[in-house]
């Protein structure tokens, strides 16, 4: 005699999470950071973060923090489940074994979008191309920005 209904053991037709990829440099951690990796965590069920390596960083100063310390606090945070460094010749590689939904850029990262969608189609990666919102500062006080928190070490503890 049957309990019950049997279990549905085909997970063929079970929906599947949402990946979503968001990815930067992640050095000296500020609010500006937690509010991307939240914004970016909405769009989806799983977040997986790509930090920059080091070499990679070419915009901007090179990181003050190593490729290591950088992954191992942005992997502590709420939002992430899972973090990983950056390829190092090829920053669509990671995307590729990810296969995200989503990918979604910071507000003031200097990404084009655009370009990613072309580079995205090129290489035959179907997923949407979003940017976060800016997060405005709580108080005068408040900085979200590396560069703005190093200018403020300097001027203080020069």
């Amino acid at each position: 005699m049957s309990d019950g209904p049997a279990a549905n053991t085909d997970t063929s037709t079970a929906a599947q999470p949402t990946r979503v990829v968001a990815q930067g440099t992640f050095d000296l951690l500020h609010p500006g950071h937690v509010h991307y990796l939240r914004e970016a965590k909405a769009f989806g069920d799983e977040l997986h973060v790509i930090v920059a390596r080091r070499q990679n960083i070419t915009h901007k100063a090179p990181p003050v923090l190593s490729d290591r310390q950088r992954l191992e606090t942005v992997s502590a945070l709420k939002p992430v489940d899972a973090a990983r460094l950056g390829h190092p010749e090829d920053i669509f590689v990671p995307i590729e074994e990810l296969a995200p939904d989503v990918i979604v850029l910071g507000y003031d990262q200097h990404h084009d979008a655009d370009a990613i969608r072309a580079a995205l189609e090129t290489r035959g990666i179907d997923c949407r191309v979003e940017r976060a919102g800016p997060r405005e500062p709580r108080d005068g006080e408040e900085l979200l920005s590396t560069g703005a928190i190093i200018e403020r070490i300097l001027e203080r503890r020069g």
